[in-house]
């Protein structure tokens, strides 16, 4: 293979790699939303098949090829055993082609679905192999995998930001490349190394300007709605009540937990509160192995004014507390009344009623007979400080006849919940000897013990899997619905009565007012799910399970004198200080539940209260580096002059000859193929009417040929080399 033949197939080697970069956007999704566990078999046909039209196979062995890696594929996928697998296949063929027939087409089945898939790669990459070739123009693939991951980011759980700028980056090389060609065919230039780096450094410059501005620039938020609600509610597949819109980022329905968590960022309420806290909804008491429901559920509701009934009351007069008010400005009607720990006095500045489900204890606002939820109200609460001390002391021997009941009904599991979660329970608690001290274990094993959270993906266990025992055994991974849920079904195997309680965190602060209060708004990112255990003579204290999430008024292991060997290793997370109201922004940096900040969100505020300056900086260092890029032949000879000025030593010579030979290239002086090195310094000397370069050839010839200089070479030729050098310019 010439010299020629090889730098044109590395050409059309980079536009292959990128065609099964663009490609491989196409199967990222399928791994991710349909569960294909076989993702690789698929790239590697992908991959495989480009590299045979890249090698130019004939069509007969290529077709062969693929034919046997196809079916090796879906023999070791679904068959196994090689000695059946023909019979099985054949017999799968001819059922699969009677169901197409019919139009039935759902009855197909997997390992025919599989072929199918991979006759579609196979015409697909057929496709791209003639785009590429014989068209020189991918842009109809380019928009096509725009239009497909960006349709999926939409009406999917898919996160396609990535995937569009890894996207567009391929695409725009792709696009550059051919473009190249595409001219260099029709104009008859001529592809040389010179005028194609020139054109490869200008679309790498803007294909990384570009990218640079679009990630600096302010982004605008969504102009349209999420469409998905709106589909669901086409379809009957959501789960909303009338009363709790999508927004609020409530489900009526919580008995099948799982799958992605995508709430919108809607701003539910604005509340202004002396201390942040919690906001509570409802809670739940019956698990069913896949989620939350409520028992009693047809318990007619207990209706008041202003003032709480006292079975809401989460905690004794034992705990002490100090009465505390926060003023709810709501954004959503969504009819139910969000409130803190400790809840005694609802006032509305009209005239509402209220109905309390003393299961759920969720409340609803009713103005006259239509439930509606007041557009501002006050709620005035104890704010509880449990201590570690009374948490310890309380102990079931010493409850009332009331705890026996509570204790029937939060102690509930299914029959069928796997063992191997009570055995977890026991190895976390080993060496804990009160209710207390489980519980801050059980807490505080979340926080390692390899569990990561995530919203977007997170599986939805199959139909013989219990939530809980995919979250702690299998996957690991989920938003605070698993941490949640897993904490209060460990407590339950213990016999310890636990409660699941859904509402939202204090939200985003935004400013304090002049009466020291300070304002937060709460949207759908902030929906929050918790635990809450219930301690003899002190009743309900709140837990935070869920990575990353701070509750104000969950108790912590402080003043306690005896501690187990295990316990000391343990690590709680310790209780946000109390910081300067001015500084709280900076100082505390809760994360909300339903898009849990990232790393990168610093950065990212960064880059979005400073783009303006990094357009500028980015556009001047561009402008600076083209001008000096274009300007290189200028003043390159008085930086290598300086390079090799001090360098007296003979080996420096052939380094600095070659320089020179670059540097006359540079400036339009080319060697000629074919051309000798004395022939081409004769040349140099006539257009610069010298002897230098014919001298300056001589020596490196006599270096080539002989291995060696005469001692002061490079002092003698210094001169002449500096003088031609800048004579380039």
């Amino acid at each position: 293979m010439n010299q020629k033949s090889a730098k044109r197939n590395i050409d059309f080697f980079i536009l292959y790699v990128f065609s099964f970069l663009l490609l491989w956007e196409w199967l990222r999704p399928v791994e991710q939303l349909t569960g294909t566990s076989s993702i690789s078999s698929f790239l590697g046909f992908v991959f495989g098949s480009l590299l045979l039209a890249f090698l130019g196979f004939p069509l007969a062995p290529t077709a062969v090829l693929k034919l046997i890696y196809i079916l090796f594929t879906i023999q070791s996928i679904y068959y196994g055993n090689a000695g059946t697998s023909i019979d099985l296949f054949l017999n799968d063929l001819s059922q699969n082609a009677g169901s197409i027939l019919k139009g039935q087409w759902a009855e197909m089945s997997d390992s025919f679905r599989t072929l199918l898939f991979f006759a579609l790669l196979w015409i697909t990459t057929y496709l791209i192999h003639y785009w590429l070739i014989a068209r020189k123009n991918i842009l109809f693939f380019f928009l096509a995998t725009l239009i497909f991951i960006t349709v999926l980011d939409a009406f999917s759980p898919y996160e396609a930001e990535e995937a569009i700028i890894r996207s567009v980056l391929t695409g725009f090389s792709l696009m550059g490349i051919l473009t190249f060609r595409r001219l260099a065919d029709s104009e008859n230039i001529q592809k040389r190394s010179r005028i194609k780096r020139k054109w490869m450094f200008s679309l790498a410059v803007m294909i990384a300007g570009s990218a640079a501005i679009a990630y600096a620039a302010p982004k605008a938020d969504p102009v349209w709605p999420n469409p998905v609600p709106f589909m669901n509610s086409l379809s009957g597949s959501g789960n909303t009540a009338p009363d709790e819109t999508e927004q609020s980022g409530f489900r009526s329905d919580d008995s099948s937990l799982g799958g992605p968590f995508l709430p919108s960022n809607t701003v539910a309420f604005t509340a202004e509160v002396e201390e942040p806290h919690y906001w509570k909804v409802d809670t739940r008491d019956v698990y069913t192995g896949k989620g939350w429901i409520s028992s009693r559920q047809n318990e007619q509701p207990l209706n008041f004014g202003r003032n709480v009934p006292s079975s809401l009351f989460s905690f004794t007069e034992k705990v002490p507390s100090e009465e505390r008010t926060s003023i709810v400005y709501n954004e959503e009607d969504h009819a139910h009344i969000q409130y803190p720990h400790g809840l005694q006095r609802i006032v509305a500045t009209s005239s509402y009623r209220y109905q309390l489900n003393q299961v759920t204890n969720k409340i609803t606002a009713l103005n006259g007979s239509e439930q509606e939820a007041p557009a501002s109200y006050s709620v005035q609460y104890e704010h509880p400080s449990f201590q570690a001390e009374d948490l310890q002391a309380s102990s079931p021997e010493e409850a009332d006849r009331s705890f026996r009941a509570i204790a029937n009904t939060y102690t509930q599991l299914p029959e069928n919940v796997p063992p191997e979660i009570r055995e977890l329970a026991l190895d976390i608690t080993r060496g804990h000897k009160t209710w207390f001290d489980k519980a801050k274990a059980i807490e505080t094993y979340f926080s390692s013990s390899g569990f990561t959270y995530e919203q977007v993906d997170v599986p939805v266990p199959s139909e013989d899997e219990d939530y809980v025992a995919q979250f702690l055994f299998d996957t690991k991974r989920g938003y605070c619905d698993n941490f949640s849920t897993s904490m209060a079904v460990l407590l339950r195997t213990l016999d310890i009565p636990t409660r699941w309680v859904k509402g939202y965190t204090e939200g985003t602060y935004l400013e304090t007012t002049e009466a020291e209060n300070r304002i937060y708004q709460v949207t759908s990112e902030n929906a929050h799910s918790w635990v809450e255990v219930y301690f003899p003579n002190i009743g309900w204290v709140p837990f935070e399970p869920t990575q990353g999430f701070t509750n104000e008024e969950v108790p912590e292991l402080e003043g306690i004198t005896e501690t187990s060997a295990e316990e000391e290793t343990v690590e709680t997370p310790a209780e946000t200080p109390e910081q300067p109201v001015l500084e709280e922004p900076e100082q505390k940096k809760e994360i909300n539940d339903a898009s849990q900040e990232a790393p990168q969100l610093n950065a990212g505020l960064f880059l979005k209260t400073n783009w303006q300056n990094i357009v500028v900086i980015l556009t001047a260092a561009f402008i600076i580096a083209a001008l000096g890029y274009r300007s290189r032949r200028k003043w390159l000879p008085f930086y290598y002059i300086f390079i090799y000025k001090r360098d007296r030593q003979d080996h420096h010579f052939p380094k600095a000859y070659l320089v020179l030979l670059t540097q006359l290239e540079r400036c339009g002086l080319k060697r000629k193929a074919g051309q000798t090195l004395r022939e081409y310094a004769k040349e140099i000397d006539l257009l610069f009417s010298s002897s230098s370069m014919t001298r300056l050839t001589s020596w490196y010839e006599q270096y080539l040929y002989r291995g060696s200089l005469p001692e002061g070479a490079w002092e003698n030729a210094r001169n002449e080399w500096e003088s031609l050098m800048k004579k380039t310019r």
